[in-house]
């Protein structure tokens, strides 16, 4: 599973529906879930970005998917960053020669 940081942010319309983001949250774990990949952790976030999500799933276009699915809800807007972790950053670091 490849893993990827979504930057969350509300849209005028899902900030007005605020008290309803927990559902929409569970929807999209379980539609994720759904399509094979799972939430690794979730954080209501000060700054930037009101929300941030770690998620992993089977490769890109799921989560491309995924990403496209949420914003036609109308509620929120992401920017997915694909991550790579410590083992790989160091393989490609060291492959530069």
């Amino acid at each position: 599973m490849t893993t990827y940081i979504m930057l969350i942010n509300w849209t005028d319309q899902g900030i007005r529906d605020v008290r309803s983001s927990p559902k929409r949250l569970d929807a999209a774990k379980k539609l994720l879930g759904d399509m094979g990949g799972s939430f690794k952790q979730f954080y209501l976030t000060m700054g930037e970005c009101d929300m941030v999500a770690i998620a992993e799933a089977p490769d890109d276009a799921v989560v491309a998917r995924f990403a496209m699915m949420l914003g036609q809800g109308g509620n929120i807007r992401t920017r997915t960053l694909k991550a790579f972790p410590e083992l790989a950053y160091r393989e490609i670091i060291a492959s530069l020669g």
